[in-house]
């Protein structure tokens, strides 16, 4: 036992194969860095760790337990959850299909300056924490290798979190620095930008019929 964890290396590599999965965060920064650049694009990150961290602290103060015994109280939060979800993916496919038809690329349709039009850093924190994969992975995994009988389980919540975090920041700069690369190359090709940020607001509508199904078990 490391620190209070059961299994830190399990951990490590079911923390890894979990943050490759996409999910909304993700593609949310993808598709933000790829609209306005890395700056932006880690404007949008910001808001992905904190609210990463808000989950994080919540599985550590016993939330899954709290809603476990409010069935109630999760089915508003995650109806509400899916509903937000499915409105970003609505609003992506409605500006690409106004873009297409205008004749505009999608990086440039309805473009204001980032910090006005997108607010990417309060956006990503509210999708973060309406995140299907994000909550299940923190409620249930995430306090499964922490030994109860610990003496410090702060620490050991630390640790893991730690962890994840840092898997997260790489993963998510990688995006970004991809996302900004694709952007660049087809940025003259407007009917492809249209197709992927359409594809890109479909999965966010699947995000929101996946978290209206979820169950914590």
């Amino acid at each position: 036992m490391f620190f209070g964890i059961t299994d830190f290396w399990a951990y490590v590599i079911g923390a890894f194969l979990i943050i490759l999965l996409p999910g909304p965060n993700s593609l949310y920064v993808l598709a933000f860095a790829a609209q306005h650049g890395v700056r932006q694009g880690y404007r949008a990150a910001a808001g992905v760790f904190l609210g990463d961290t808000v989950l994080m602290l919540l599985a550590a103060a016993g939330a899954a337990s709290l809603l476990r015994s409010n069935p109630l109280l999760f089915t508003i939060l995650k109806y509400a959850g899916a509903a937000y979800l499915a409105w970003m993916g609505f609003q992506m496919i409605r500006g690409a299909w106004k873009a297409w038809r205008a004749g505009a690329a999608v990086t440039r349709s309805a473009q204001a300056p980032a910090e006005r039009q997108a607010r990417p850093f309060r956006k990503a924190l509210t999708i973060s924490l309406l995140n299907p994969k994000a909550i299940l992975f923190f409620v249930s995994f995430f306090i499964a290798f922490v030994d109860p009988g610990y003496s410090a389980p702060a620490l050991s919540f630390l640790i893991l979190g730690a962890v994840i975090q840092l898997f997260s920041f790489l993963y998510l700069t990688a995006l970004i620095f991809g996302g900004t690369f694709l952007a660049a190359q087809f940025r003259r090709h407007n009917k492809l930008s249209a197709g992927l940020t359409s594809g890109v607001g479909a999965l966010f509508l699947g995000f929101g019929a996946k978290l209206a199904t979820t169950s914590l078990g």
